[in-house]
């Protein structure tokens, strides 16, 4: 392995998780085997059965909720355009999203919703009673805070529903890509564009039935989407948010090893996990550098990892004025307080990257790291990711 990714200093402590697939309804899980041509591992063949299982009473809980309560949740209009947090992967887009939702008046989908979007409104809350023994208390790529209420990502509801997506390789993280094309939602053939749109707004709106407040979502992939989301929601507010991609590359080399450890059907070989990162960083990059142009500016603003850390209070409050959210005064002591309590949180620790990696990293991201104001790297420089 590249120094990139063995370097870490910091170990986290492993503790037992469920695999993510184990929220897939039946037919969603089904085809995504059938896709990998059912090469799963044999000392996985346990949890594929398991799955299995689970994903059949999925559909039956499915049914059942859709029994209960008819077509109304799928058909609730949003009150309030949503406001997505774009940017690649180990940005900051999680800390945004939790100082974001610190607002009284923001909601937000919790893990529970984003790994059961089939029928969180007939079982969340018997779940989350019972059964808050089977999430890890820390994520594994990062030791932040995880449990069934915390943000996440809207896009493992999508997976969940049987929906194109590029974390559907994590499950086999050996085969090639199926859905390399999931990034671009308009590339999509129509049927498959389609239903993407209409699951993707069924589950916002039963996430709005069930709290009407405005959707703060965040989901890196979001950001080589922006014209599809615009189809869905014209007045959306969109926060693109960027950091050092020095720290950026070997930052997301560990995430997506991390993710094939915890929740791939396979003994991940890691073949190719530094081109995957370098691939999809331009597409996302080149993906909002051409789409940004679509929004007024009180809808789009792009702000620097750093700069929030830095200077917190100043940078949200300008958010809050340009995207007119309202008065940032009413989340202020939220924000204040979360940030106390934060003060004690350390960063991954990595080793200086390898010079192979520093001029890879600066002749094929070169353009996005000058666009934003970074300096080039000489080799030997220490990283905290």
């Amino acid at each position: 392995m590249s120094s990139a990714s063995s370097g870490k200093e910091q170990k986290v402590s492993k503790e037992w998780t469920p695999r993510m697939w184990q929220g897939c309804i039946f037919h969603s899980w089904i085809r995504m085997l059938a896709k990998n041509h059912f090469l799963m591992h044999p000392s996985k063949l346990y949890i594929g059965c398991n799955i299995t299982a689970i994903s059949t009473l999925h559909l039956g809980l499915r049914l059942l909720q859709k029994g209960l309560y008819g077509t109304i949740p799928e058909n609730t209009q949003l009150k309030q355009p949503p406001l997505f947090i774009i940017g690649h992967w180990r940005t900051g887009t999680t800390l945004l999203h939790e100082l974001l939702i610190l607002d009284p008046r923001h909601n937000f989908p919790n893990t529970y919703q984003c790994l059961e979007p089939n029928h969180f409104l007939l079982t969340e809350k018997f779940f989350k009673s019972y059964f808050n023994f089977l999430l890890p208390s820390r994520r594994p790529m990062d030791n932040m805070e995880a449990g069934w209420d915390k943000p996440q990502e809207d896009e493992f509801a999508l997976c969940m529903m049987g929906q194109p997506s590029p974390y559907l390789d994590v499950a086999f993280p050996n085969n090639r890509p199926i859905d390399k094309d999931a990034f671009e939602i308009d590339s999509l053939p129509k049927h498959k564009r389609e239903g993407w749109k209409q699951d993707f707004k069924r589950f916002l709106s039963e996430l709005t039935y069930n709290d009407s407040r405005r959707l703060v979502l965040k989901s890196p992939t979001h950001t080589a989407r922006i014209r599809t989301l615009l189809e869905l929601f014209p007045d959306a507010r969109f926060i693109h948010i960027v950091r050092d991609p020095y720290v950026v590359f070997p930052s997301t080399v560990n995430l997506w090893k991390s993710l094939y450890d915890t929740h791939g059907m396979q003994t991940p070989n890691y073949k190719g996990v530094e081109e995957k990162v370098f691939s999809e960083f331009n597409i996302l990059y080149n993906c909002v550098d051409r789409d940004k142009s679509l929004l007024k500016p009180n809808r789009f603003i792009e702000m620097r990892y750093e700069d929030l850390i830095q200077n917190p209070f100043p940078i949200i409050e300008n958010m809050y004025q340009q995207l007119e959210l309202g008065d940032f005064s009413m989340a202020a002591p939220h924000v204040q307080r979360y940030l106390d309590n934060r003060k004690d949180y350390k960063t991954n620790k990595y080793k200086p990257l390898e010079p192979r990696l520093l001029e890879m990293i600066n002749e094929r991201w070169g353009k996005v790291i000058d666009r934003y104001g970074y300096p080039r790297r000489e080799a030997g420089a220490s990283l905290l990711v």
